[in-house]
């Protein structure tokens, strides 16, 4: 099979590193033309220079724009009118116990994590339904179905992204365009890297052991028994990006190493 995006445009939001840039990477390489997002200039124009030495032919840009806010999300659809793909990956993650996480943390999560990629889908999809094509991908999680005690105002955010990607995609039928949400499991982004490298440090284990080990810890349903890789990841949204997925929608797009433990 060979993915042909020439001639489409995709955005994809929180893509300076970790799943979004591997996303933005792969679509890129399949002949998209890509603009990136970020909170901060500096490290979207950081992201832009890199994806452009890494897809020389791939036509890249870079919108800075805190897409927690409703303005954030404007600023962005004033510098791009229109996409053909577009993929709601932004959000933000982190552990705190359910009494002790405040309601301005669960508005933050809410805002980031639901409401960027609601704005967004509003924003762009009655375009792709004129041209009677597009793809709109929102990034979910595992921890959707698998609600971390630990992390239960994540948790739910992912479980609502993956309510919004079903109804949206029952919402756009017949007009050719898809919806479908990508449910990444355990997977070594920099973030998880960056939460590991204490105990890297202090075992001296190399990284792939303590993230195996991290992922038998917390995720021991693991099939797979290891983190995926961001390009893993970024694989499967391609593929749900591409023509060739054209009767894919509405669908929760598993690639979580098997962690969920369900035959559906």
């Amino acid at each position: 099979m060979r993915i042909d995006l020439t001639g489409k445009t995709a955005l994809v939001t929180g893509s300076t590193e970790g799943i979004g840039y591997a996303i933005a990477q792969g679509l890129a390489r399949a002949g998209a033309a890509v603009v990136l997002n970020g909170r901060k200039a500096p490290s979207v124009e950081q992201a832009v220079s890199r994806l452009r030495q890494e897809v020389p032919s791939a036509g890249v840009r870079g919108v800075a724009a805190d897409l927690g806010s409703a303005q954030g999300c404007d600023t962005v659809v004033a510098a791009v009118p229109d996409v053909d793909i577009l993929v709601n990956n932004v959000g933000i993650f982190g552990p705190r116990d359910f009494f002790e996480t405040p309601d301005a943390e669960w508005q933050t999560f809410f805002d980031v994590n639901v409401m960027s990629g609601v704005r967004l889908s509003r924003a762009y999809v009655p375009g792709m339904a004129r041209r009677l094509w597009g793809r709109v991908l929102f990034v979910s999680s595992e921890s959707a179905l698998n609600i971390p005690a630990d992390m239960i105002h994540y948790g739910f955010t992912k479980t609502a992204v993956l309510s919004i990607s079903r109804g949206l995609a029952k919402r756009m039928a017949g007009t050719g365009v898809t919806v479908n949400a990508i449910l990444p499991g355990p997977t070594l982004s920099e973030g998880l890297q960056e939460m590991l490298e204490e105990e890297r440090r202090s075992s001296g284990k190399p990284l792939d052991q303590v993230a195996r080990e991290f992922v038998m810890k917390n995720r021991p349903s693991s099939i797979i028994q290891r983190a995926a890789t961001v390009e893993e990841v970024a694989n499967m949204a391609v593929y749900a990006a591409s023509p060739q997925a054209s009767a894919t929608t509405g669908a929760a797009l598993r690639v979580d190493g098997g962690v969920v433990d369900t035959i559906a």
